[in-house]
């Protein structure tokens, strides 16, 4: 291979490399200067608006046995789902906030997904082990559902016991403030 044929390849890897990066870790503008882990957010829907319309999808995920379940088997409860990815920095500092607030509610009335969106489940079991978290992690053993296609991740909703969202909430967060036990009482 000459130089120049070298030069073509190298440019064209590192653009895609530089694409892939810019539209993997994208945040809303207001969290794109503020550090997760110095935001205090005081209000539940901080960073973006509710869509009461949308419900609980039926989606098939795997535990961490391998065993699959329906998103819809927590139907009764409320629940908040996180969709985030090992290698995605926003996703791993709201993490210790999630698993307090987890701890601070009444599991029997509010199940806790965390969806991974690594390219391997491993790599998601590898992080929380590493890190001594304990939230339920699972993986999508099919297509996200069209709610789920977000332009970013970490991305989290939060529905009623009826399966109806309250809360979508784009970037990172901490979510361990009276505000979220409250919406998860």
């Amino acid at each position: 291979m000459n130089k120049k044929q070298f030069g073509k390849r190298a440019i064209v890897f590192t653009s895609a490399v530089l694409m892939i990066t810019f539209v993997a870790c994208s945040e809303d503008k207001q969290n794109e200067t503020t550090p997760v882990s110095t935001q205090h957010s005081t209000t539940v829907d901080s960073h973006s608006a509710t869509a009461p319309a949308s419900l609980l999808p039926a989606f098939a995920m795997e535990d961490i046995n391998g065993r699959r379940i329906n998103l819809q088997s927590f139907a009764g409860k409320k629940v908040f789902v996180n969709l985030w990815a090992s290698w995605c920095p926003p996703c791993r500092a709201e993490m210790p906030s999630i698993e307090k607030l987890s701890k601070s509610v009444d599991t029997s009335k509010v199940a806790f997904v965390m969806l991974s969106l690594d390219d391997n489940f491993a790599k998601a079991k590898r992080f929380m082990r590493s890190q001594n978290l304990n939230l339920p992690v699972y993986y999508p053993a099919e297509n996200l559902p069209t709610i789920f296609n977000v332009d970013a991740i970490p991305s989290t909703f939060i529905y009623n016991e009826k399966g109806e969202l309250l809360r979508q909430i784009s970037g990172g967060n901490d979510y361990n403030s009276e505000a979220f036990r409250q919406l998860l009482k």
